[in-house]
């Protein structure tokens, strides 16, 4: 199945789509900040001195977090019935570029922790776990 816009409708609808200041991204600087899990440490948010501007980045722990989407990033895309073409390719494009920011960002010595958006909704616990064991904090 064919996409339904054409490219230049396609366009105008997905520069609508905000990247920074999503609701998952403001929900873990909620939590960061939260008295339930007073970490203490500083951190940038949408920190564009490295590759992929993590939407959380302790920089003087080398720590990126980044908190993705489940629909633009491919969870469970093997599952779902995607139209071929656009969304399909745009999707795949996107694991790719995950999984080459990881590496860059591995390579200049940066901790890298990816969550997934329902991850943080659901089990905010967990997501927390995680940061936690990369700062070193318990």
């Amino acid at each position: 199945m064919p996409d339904i816009f054409s490219k230049a409708k396609r366009s105008e609808v997905m520069s609508k789509i905000r990247g920074k200041n999503t609701k998952p991204e403001l929900a873990l600087c909620r939590l960061l900040s939260s008295k339930l899990y007073p970490l203490g440490f500083r951190y940038r948010r949408n920190y564009r001195k490295v590759p992929g501007s993590p939407d959380v980045a302790f920089v003087s722990l080398k720590v990126a977090v980044f908190v993705d989407g489940g629909f633009w990033h491919g969870y469970g895309a093997k599952k779902r019935k995607l139209p071929e073409g656009y969304w399909t390719e745009k999707i795949r494009k996107n694991v790719l570029r995950d999984r080459r920011v990881n590496r860059k960002l591995k390579a200049l010595g940066w901790a890298v922790i990816r969550c997934w958006d329902h991850d943080l909704a659901k089990r905010p616990e967990k997501v927390m776990e995680r940061i936690c064991a990369a700062l070193g904090a318990e």
